[in-house]
């Protein structure tokens, strides 16, 4: 049982060969202020630079310090989920490796673990260094996110938390591919508490999550946790209805009282045409997102495949499908 730990931290790494010596230099005293043994899972997502030889010399310089290395880049989510199932403490904490998420903070959610919470999420209430351009849509979208969700995502929060065994154990379970980890764990439900802090910059190197992935990973959240976009089709439907009887009404209007309008004409059918077109394609891109989702699930692929494993002494060749 001693050599079971109390403490995980998890940290996906893409392509982080600039930050990971910043990163271990900033977490080591971290780990040595904590009150039990710790292991610390670096999971290397497919990065293509050198980050995962720099996993590997770290591992032989500490051993609290395992790795996995995934066979290709599986995604954010997919990389934290590997991590959620090879952890053993009875606290696990999920940051990022580009030290946006300040590792003095954990700290400060083990205090609050203490006190009785067994979800310690942290919310942004400053992202430093960052314009408008990519402030504005994330402030809008956790808004409509918060709005539209079947359950209450928190506002302002990332992936970067604290969580007690029993909820990890519950996430674990859960057998859906497409993950969305901060929502999982709002809807798994449990005592839950925030811990404030200022967003810092990038320590190096380029962002990881682009825009794309951004809006991917925000589509994502939408469709796992709210039905609201389906019922936006039959909107979309009864609002079409509406303005084609109007322009009906419009049309036979033009003809009795303005014949010789072009308005009666080829335009008008044109402008029809185009608008049901539009909410005909949008109504199928819905349900395609829908479709789509059943089709990934009802495949069972494995959610990951490992390459390399390392500093799990009883899990050296394990992997993980849920």
């Amino acid at each position: 049982m001693n050599d079971i730990p109390k403490y995980s931290l998890i940290i996906p790494i893409y392509n982080e060969e600039e930050n990971l010596a910043e990163l271990y230099r900033r977490i080591s005293p971290v780990m040595d202020r904590m009150d039990g043994r710790v292991e610390l899972i670096l999971i290397n997502d497919g990065s293509r630079d050198r980050s995962l030889e720099i996993l590997r010399d770290l591992h032989e310089k500490d051993s609290r310090i395992c790795y996995l290395s995934l066979a290709r880049n599986f995604g954010h989510q997919i990389a934290v989920t590997a991590g959620l199932n090879f952890s053993s403490g009875q606290v696990v904490v999920i940051m990022d490796g580009d030290l946006q998420d300040p590792p003095e903070l954990i700290l400060d959610m083990i205090e609050q673990w203490r006190l009785g919470y067994q979800v310690v999420y942290a919310q942004r209430t400053q992202r430093r260094q960052e314009g408008w351009f990519k402030r504005l849509p994330a402030y809008m979208y956790y808004r409509i996110l918060r709005h539209l969700a079947d359950v209450d995502i928190p506002i302002d929060t990332g992936d970067f938390c604290l969580m007690d065994r029993c909820v990890v154990e519950v996430l674990n379970a859960m057998p859906e591919r497409n993950r969305y980890i901060r929502g999982l764990r709002a809807w798994i439900g449990f005592k839950q508490t925030a811990v404030k802090f200022e967003r810092d910059p990038r320590f190096a190197g380029d962002v990881k999550y682009t825009f794309s992935k951004s809006l991917a990973l925000a589509m994502n959240g939408l469709v796992s946790f709210s039905k609201v976009p389906l019922r936006l089709s039959i909107y979309l439907g009864l609002f079409a209805a509406f303005v084609s009887l109007l322009m009906a009404f419009l049309v036979l209007y033009w003809r009795l009282f303005y014949p010789s309008s072009v308005l009666t004409g080829f335009t008008i059918v044109m402008m029809a045409v185009f608008f049901l077109g539009a909410v005909q394609l949008v109504s199928i891109g819905i349900l395609g997102q829908y479709v789509g989702r059943i089709y990934e699930e009802v495949k069972g692929r494995p959610l990951y495949t490992l390459a390399e494993v390392a500093g799990f002494a009883d899990r050296q060749n394990k992997q993980k499908s849920s």
